[in-house]
């Protein structure tokens, strides 16, 4: 409506006002006076840019800052407000490579030290002599490639800014997919398909502890383990993902309708380029499997999940679902060394360390899987989206089970926070 474009309009402008105030505060004035955003168009692309690039490069930050700024530019680059702005807000995101071609420094990217020289340098038991030892070398590479491929169009300081940037793409998959893989291994380790131990089968009946699915300890074996990574795999694409999410996003011709989904109204939008990414991963997962047990529907832009901010949203949250879990487990032998009582603690109430910890994985795999948190049948069970939602189910139950007082010992927060 007419009167929901002016809020719109009158809300973006303000923003924009607010921005070059802040900047520069004559500028701001002539501003309020002239009304000419377009004269600052590349300075508001270049703002929103900086923010949106933050955000995707660390997903812990802006948590509600990053939703706010997208429904901004989405309402900016719409329809019905675009043409009274004059311009557009939306700029390209600003990649390594985007940066190199355009000082003709793509050569760099083939070389054989980059390995070397955007490695990241992880403690995992090491000595000190040999941390030092590889800084040293990855410090060397740096260096190597920065004499080798500096000209006068792309400076030692630039060639230092990609190196670290593509390094810092390293840690992200470290802090981010290592998580899926510990889990994974646990998963292979503690079970095997075709061997039942007693007091540990992974078998679920629909109906059973809020269980909507049935399987077989076998079929769940495997449930767990597609589930686990396709999770690993849409992480380890998630950038890729990022960048198509927002095109989806701010696209100027599939724009979003507000609807009632029955979580309050939110911004129901299709997202054709995101959808045709994850069915790409998805048939990558799947071509790995000798079987897909399950359902492969995708939701994105229902009810479910309305646009692909949240789909963005869910997905980041798989480390902080899974990293304490890790946390947890891994933690558990050196808490017992720390302190005698919470050794016999874990001995006479949990029969040990190596029993406490099948049991909490057993519970995980068995009770995350299932296919329950949602209100009906239809939005939980085994589509790609409801195996998610089932776990967060699992994290929502954390406190009721026998083994939450372990979870804290070894420095556990919650889900949604920091955790150690």
């Amino acid at each position: 409506s007419t009167r929901r474009t002016h809020c719109q309009l009158k809300g973006i402008t303000s923003i924009l006002r607010g921005l070059v105030t802040a900047c520069d505060f004559e500028a701001g004035q002539r501003l309020l006076r002239d009304d000419n955003f377009a004269e600052y168009a590349k300075f508001f692309r270049q703002m929103f840019e900086i923010g949106r690039r933050h955000k995707i490069m660390n997903p812990e930050k802006m948590r509600t800052e990053y939703g706010k700024l997208i429904y901004l530019l989405q309402d900016a680059v719409s329809p019905s407000v675009h043409p009274h702005l004059a311009f557009s807000c939306k700029g390209e995101i600003e990649t390594v490579y985007k940066f190199l071609e355009a000082r003709n420094g793509t050569a760099l990217l083939s070389d054989k030290l980059i390995e070397t020289a955007t490695e990241e340098i992880l403690a995992e038991r090491k000595s000190r002599a040999k941390i030092s030892a590889e800084i040293k070398r990855k410090e060397r590479a740096v260096e190597n490639l920065k004499i080798k491929y500096r000209s006068s169009t792309l400076s030692s300081e630039d060639i230092h800014l990609c190196l670290y940037s593509i390094c810092d793409n390293n840690s992200f998959l470290n802090s981010n997919r290592v998580p899926i893989d510990k889990i994974i291994s646990f998963l292979k380790t503690y079970f095997q398909p075709d061997n039942v131990e007693e007091g540990y089968s992974l078998s679920i009946v629909s109906g059973q502890d809020g269980a909507r699915l049935s399987h077989s300890h076998e079929r769940q074996f495997y449930f767990a383990l597609q589930s686990l990574t396709l999770w690993r795999d849409i992480v380890d694409d998630m950038f890729r993902l990022w960048h198509m999410a927002e095109d989806d996003l701010l696209s100027e011709t599939v724009t979003y309708s507000l609807q009632d989904t029955g979580q309050g109204m939110q911004r129901v939008q299709q997202s054709p380029r995101t959808y045709r990414a994850m069915q790409q991963i998805l048939v990558r997962v799947q071509s790995k499997v000798s079987q897909w047990i399950g359902s492969s529907v995708i939701h994105l832009g229902d009810h479910n999940v309305p646009n692909a901010l949240s789909f963005i949203d869910k997905y980041t949250q798989v480390p902080r679902i899974l990293g304490p879990i890790v946390a947890c487990l891994e933690n558990l032998e050196r808490i017992c060394e720390e302190d005698d009582g919470i050794k016999t603690m874990v001995d006479t109430g949990y029969g040990g360390i190596d029993k406490l910890r099948k049991d909490i994985l057993h519970d995980f795999f068995k009770s995350a899987f299932d296919g329950s948190g949602a209100d009906n049948f239809y939005d939980a069970g085994s589509c790609i989206d409801g195996r998610l939602t089932s776990a967060w189910n699992w994290c929502s139950q954390l406190p009721s089970k026998p083994f939450y007082s372990v979870f804290k010992l070894t420095g556990f927060i919650g889900f949604d926070g920091e955790f150690k």
